[in-house]
């Protein structure tokens, strides 16, 4: 299946959804990979977001265009994707078949594997991707990622809820399966530093998403109870 799998409407809606995304990610960087993302990314970058990511998962949470690495030499690296979900890293790249690879001096070629080579090393799981396969079969993408989640974080790819979750209230998850998956607003406010109305107002948003479940003693909530399956995700 080639080319975008949107329609016009459809399109629009992540392409704003995108610049979001990355203008977000812009505002909390800086120095040379803040000015890359003030560029813009790429083609094959942005057609990978468009055609392989979020039609798989709805969500660019835990993604980070343009990550920099400190390689081997300590010179900085910059990554063309970075997906970051404990307790793995990945680096994800767009390769195109172009005058970049037909140009490429043996010097250069040399030190593009002793660079993956060293991401390897340091932990990191490196997957590429051809722009051909990102443009044309970007199902076949999906299909790989799908099972390299499944080997790499069990449950196979996250679903659009667990994506959602904003880093506090992942925070809360794992509090409350610390907890033995019961949470109450006072060791919240304790753990996190937060305000009583800062975390009531979080846990009543885990409720409302069905993450959590209030148990109420007469008219007050008295604790929250995390949902069953949740404790599994989280391991």
């Amino acid at each position: 299946m080639g080319g975008s799998q949107f329609r016009d409407h459809d399109q629009e809606q992540v392409h704003a959804r995108m610049l979001s995304f990355l203008k977000d990610q812009m505002e909390k960087s800086e120095g040379e990979r803040q000015r890359r993302l003030q560029q813009g990314l790429g083609h094959a970058e942005t057609m990978f977001l468009e055609n392989v990511w979020w039609p798989l998962f709805h969500s660019f949470h835990d993604l980070y265009p343009e990550y920099e690495v400190i390689d081997f030499d300590d010179g900085a690296r910059f990554l063309d994707f970075a997906y970051l979900r404990a307790p793995h890293k990945l680096c994800i790249e767009i390769d195109g078949f172009g005058p970049h690879w037909k140009n490429t001096t043996r010097w250069q070629f040399a030190d593009h594997l002793h660079r993956q080579l060293h991401l390897t090393i340091d932990g990191w799981v490196v997957v590429r991707f051809s722009f051909d396969d990102v443009k044309e079969r970007p199902r076949r993408c999906q299909g790989a990622l799908q099972q390299l989640f499944g080997k790499l974080y069990g449950s196979g790819v996250p679903d659009r809820l667990e994506m959602s979750l904003t880093p506090i209230e992942r925070e809360i998850v794992r509090f409350a399966i610390s907890e033995r998956n019961v949470v109450k607003a006072g060791g919240v406010m304790e753990h996190l530093g937060y305000s009583r109305n800062q975390v009531h107002a979080l846990l009543r948003g885990l409720a409302a998403k069905g993450v959590l479940v209030p148990a109420e003693g007469g008219k007050r909530i008295r604790y929250y109870q995390l949902q069953n399956g949740w404790e599994r995700r989280f391991r």
